[in-house]
């Protein structure tokens, strides 16, 4: 996005005509405009109108803020924007609609028009013809961007309410420049969107509501960029000891040293994280940094901002995917490994890069060796990220859509972009400190791009190296576009120079040689203690190392208050410092030490209650002014209790805490309120009078809290009347932009939803999520998931493009299948081979074709095969699809068997002789018209009764022989025999018996066909 924003500035004339209320002075005062006030670019979306109307609400009336405001919004393109009038309502200041060329001047709003593209060039605001597509524009990233190049430190980025991703990549660049960000507080959003995903990046300066802002805002431009400031850069020695202090803090706590970076970069970082907090000394703001050691982090990852993305410095790329690529193949035999590095790769969008090449070149070329990429940072926030592995919507502008398609996968909420798991094996992310931690070793490209540049030429001496030593000979090391090998030029050939590429010799001057020791850092250690002596032959290497560590033991004893580091439960881990004045040995056997059993008298509990709070909520607790009672008399000490995340694998995601206590000044520095004058302190005054006074205090402090609570309600209800006031102001322009919208709605369908889009935003998301479908949208459209039916996606050449789970059970697919023709793809369909044949014919024909087939674990598939249709209804392909029928097919046989029996239980119906179906036990089952007509029983009657009920007695027993010889037969000839009817009558009837035996071939019943003779049996 940064290469192709440098891009279209190219095209922007400097020379536009005068624009809005304002024209635009020369080149020159243009510049002096721009140069001496901050710049704030406010992007928002969904729900951003109110956010707006908050943000210019809340603004100080009191003086002009000194900065101008650039509101850059996602607006419909055909539909004249609103937006001017109704910010015009919630401030003072001059409102513009943004025109080309328009001169940017302090204390004026200006506002993106419809339909363009805005960037931020020498002091003038450049509108452009947007060239992405509707729905894939980006234009708070572009603008963000241009303002970060342009302006530098005086570049501020706020992102309000909104959806997606838009923005993200634009508030790294701005705090890559130096400047500040703010993001809008999630919970007050409508759309939380947006200030997740900046929020995400751990680059937000300041989360808050949009009311608060304003006074925030103003804070930091008076301190950061008013007159009065004095830069940190000032070469005294007061300055450079707390430096120095600041490196020996950053150092205890994050464990990497800074000493050796540049100061102009140091200096830059340290001095915006005083302008956030409004301190104006140096010195101040190192004690602030011991108070706070969330601080220290803060400070730690301001020094770690790397500005990147995807295929950054494109041309740079262009050659090393041209010239550096095939060269790390050449020679390789089958099954050898490409290993690579890319060292302080930050959030991993260049590890990415280097794999996509290498992955591309493989392809290409039908190869397949192994490739190993270490991608390395010291920053775990953006190694996590990078192992993650998922990017904002907003990349997609800086990778071609080929690449994109091929290489990521979208999410469900079209918010961001996963990198596929083929590319992601490739590389292995790890935490790394190129200045202590030994380098890889034996490898074939090196990327260490704009890292270099950050570090003093001393460090640099000592890292170009140890690229030297981690490369194989004839490996190449790939540097930043201000970056270069320096004195050890002789030692690498030029590929080339523009590109900052170079290629290891086989072998090094004389003049470079050295043990590996010279190649390679001094491994650096977290111990604050000193180094042990290691014998007289590094004598010189280990006097300078005891110095440094004996001048950070002089400061920490000078500046660390005592301390102690426990467990949630108040076990003791480690004690700092002279701790016997607050804690002592609690009575009984001895076991293990516990902070909260051990503290003295008047620490006890007041330590409880703050670390329980600092484990609940997760932050720091302090509890200043407590009396302890050591040796007999009270010490006034400050109590702080802060989280510490705990380090290693086993104790991932846990915390520690860490108890400081803080001697307070000597009591006669602060007496009580109401001490008699001239008093010097509460240890003149007698035990109950310094008991009095103290519980006056109390209650006059509580008072005052009480005033002060009556006070704020007070304000707020005067709030509330006046957002009461201004509800009616919102509601007219609400209305207004309803008339508009019914105005629009009888010209068509697409101006409605762009008036939507504007009023509320909603329909406007919808809309452009529609344009932002490309082609994995199309295949998405297309794709069945979730419904079990196996889908194969085929391009014309019927090369298998991807395909759901449910498809390897029929065709056997393994992901490494994708690219290779289906032809070659061995299935599991029975009896049908011309799968190949049948897609080639509906690709020509475009006429669907569907097809019953069986696999061979017995089950049945309808075989679909479409046409695959973009949203253009252009054809790129075919889609197979397997719908499982087994059941149907299952169904289908029932419904034969059950129309046979139909059929069966109709000539039973029918006939005139009587058809009985009775069980071994003699229960009549089935009882037809027939019988009834012949016995006169009816058939409720009949399946009531037992066969013997119609047997007369003297023929019961013939009647049981007759069922035992029926076992051994299926059908008995017909006999004739007696039976009895309703009446007692003797009838001689004819009857053909038949067993009944089910599936397992037992018999369960008998049926009988029975006909009357009229003579004796």
């Amino acid at each position: 996005m940064a290469g192709a924003g440098r891009g279209r500035k190219k095209q922007i004339s400097s020379g536009a005509d005068a624009a809005g209320q304002s024209a635009p002075p020369d080149g020159g005062q243009a510049a002096a405009l721009h140069a001496g006030f901050p710049v704030v670019g406010i992007g928002a979306s969904a729900g951003g109108l109110a956010a707006f109307e908050a943000f210019f609400s809340g603004m100080p009336a009191d003086a002009p803020p000194g900065m101008a405001f650039v509101l850059v919004q996602h607006l419909a393109p055909d539909h004249k924007s609103m937006l001017s009038d109704l910010i015009r309502r919630c401030t003072r200041m001059p409102v513009f609609e943004v025109d080309d060329g328009m001169v940017v001047q302090p204390d004026c709003v200006y506002i993106i028009p419809p339909n363009h593209d805005m960037a931020f060039l020498d002091g003038t605001l450049q509108l452009l013809e947007p060239s992405a597509p509707r729905g894939q524009r980006l234009p708070i990233d572009f603008f963000f961007r241009s303002l970060a190049e342009d302006q530098g430190q005086r570049a501020i980025g706020i992102v309000l309410s909104g959806t997606g991703s838009d923005g993200t990549q634009g508030v790294r660049a701005i705090k890559g420049a130096g400047g500040m960000v703010m993001a809008q507080d999630p919970d007050t959003t409508e759309f939380s969107g947006m200030p997740l995903s900046a929020i995400a990046t751990g680059m937000v300066d300041y989360p808050l509501p949009p009311a608060e802002m304003p006074a925030r805002l103003v804070a930091y431009a008076r301190h950061a960029f008013g007159k009065i400031r004095v830069p940190v850069a000032v070469d005294t020695p007061q300055a450079e000891g707390a430096l120095k202090k600041i490196f020996v803090l950053l150092r205890a706590q994050t464990g990497h040293d800074f000493s050796q970076y540049k100061p102009s970069t140091i200096n830059r970082r340290v001095e915006r994280r005083m302008a956030v907090h409004q301190i104006d000394a140096l010195e101040a703001y190192v004690r602030f940094l011991q108070q706070t050691p969330a601080e220290v982090e803060a400070l730690f990852r301001d020094l770690l901002i790397g500005v990147t993305s995807f295929f950054r410095d494109p041309d740079a790329f262009k050659v090393l995917e041209e010239q550096v690529i095939p060269k790390l193949f050449e020679d390789k035999p089958a099954g050898s490994t490409i290993r690579a590095w890319c060292a302080g790769c930050s959030t991993g969008e260049e590890a990415y890069s280097v794999a996509i090449l290498l992955q591309e070149y493989m392809e290409k070329t039908h190869q397949h060796q192994a490739v190993q990429l270490f991608a390395t940072d010291i920053d775990s926030r953006a190694i996590a990220t990078a192992r993650a592995g998922l990017y904002p919507a907003s990349v997609a502008a800086d990778l071609s859509a080929e690449r994109l398609a091929r290489f990521f996968s979208p999410e469900s909420d079209g918010s961001a972009y996963r990198v596929h798991k083929g590319l992601r094996d490739m590389l292995v992310f790890s935490e790394h400190d190129l200045i202590k931690d030994p380098p890889f070793s034996r490898l074939d490209l090196v990327t260490c791009r704009n890292v270099l540049i950050y570090m003093n030429a001393a460090l640099q001496r000592k890292v170009i190296p140890l690229f030297h030593y981690a490369l194989r000979p004839g490996g190449v090391l790939f540097l930043g576009s201000s970056e270069g090998v320096g004195e050890l030029g002789d030692a690498f050939a030029v590929i080339d120079r523009k590109a900052k590429l170079f290629q290891r010799k086989e072998t090094v001057p004389a003049r470079d040689r050295g043990p590996l020791t010279h190649l390679m850092p001094p491994m650096a250690t977290n111990d604050a203690g000193p180094a042990p002596k290691i014998g007289a032959h590094r004598a010189t290497s280990a006097a300078k190392l005891p110095l440094r560590e004996l001048t950070e033991q002089a400061l920490l004893r000078q500046l660390a208050p005592t301390a102690a580091l426990v467990n949630e439960q108040g076990d003791i881990l480690y004690l700092y410092g002279r701790t016997g004045m607050y804690l002592e040995p609690a009575p009984g056997e001895p076991g293990i030490s516990n902070l909260l059993k051990m503290a003295r008298e008047g620490l006890r509990r007041e330590l409880a209650s703050a670390l329980k709070q600092a484990a609940a909520k997760r932050e720091t607790v302090r509890c200043p002014g407590l009396r302890v009672k050591t040796n007999g008399h009270f010490t006034l000490v400050d109590l702080t209790v802060c989280p510490v995340p705990a380090t290693g694998a086993a104790q991932a995601g846990s915390f520690l805490y860490l108890a400081i206590l803080e001697d307070v000044p000597e009591p006669q520095a602060r007496p009580l309120a109401g001490a008699p004058a001239g008093a010097e302190g509460v240890a003149a005054i007698p035990g109950s009078e310094t008991e009095a006074a103290q519980r006056i205090s109390e209650l006059l402090h509580e008072l005052r809290t009480k005033d002060e609570y009556l006070r704020s309600t007070h304000e707020e209800l005067e709030i509330s009347n006046q957002e009461l006031k201004s509800s009616i102001e919102e509601m007219q322009s609400v209305n207004e932009e309803l008339q508009s919208t019914n105005e629009e709605m009888e010209t068509s369908k697409e101006e409605l939803q762009s008036v939507n889009e504007e009023l509320n935003t909603v329909n406007m998301e919808l809309q452009t999520k529609v344009a932002d479908l490309s082609r994995v949208n199309n295949d998405m459209n297309n794709l069945l998931a979730g419904t079990g039916i196996g889908t194969v996606f085929v391009d014309h050449e019927l090369r298998i493009l991807r395909f759901t789970p449910a498809a390897s059970a029929i065709i056997n697919l393994i992901p490494s299948d994708v690219g290779r023709p289906v032809s070659h793809v061995v299935s599991n369909m029975v009896g049908y081979d011309s799968l190949a044949a049948d897609v080639r014919e509906v690709l020509d024909s475009l006429a669907p074709k569907a097809v019953d087939v069986r696999t061979t674990n017995g089950k049945w598939h309808t075989m679909r095969i479409l046409p695959y249709r973009t949203l253009d209804n252009v054809i790129e392909g075919a889609v197979i699809s397997f719908i499982d029928i087994t059941e149907a097919m299952q169904t289908r046989e029932q419904l034969l068997k059950a129309r046979e029996h139909l059929r069966l239980a109709v000539v039973v119906r029918d006939s005139h002789d009587a058809i009985t179906v009775q069980d071994l036990a003699g229960r009549i089952l089935t009882w037809n018209p027939g019988a009834e007509r012949m016995y006169g029983w009816t058939e409720a009657e009949a399946l009531q009764m037992n066969v013997r009920q119609r047997i007369p007695e003297p023929l019961r027993e013939e009647a049981l022989a007759t069922l035992r010889r029926l076992s051994e037969a299926e059908v008995l000839e017909p006999y004739l025999t007696q039976r009895l009817d309703k009446h007692g009558a003797v009838l001689t009837v004819s009857i053909v018996s038949t067993a009944l035996f089910d599936e397992s071939g037992g018999m369960y019943a008998i049926a009988t066909t029975e006909r009357t003779t009229g003579g004796p049996p």
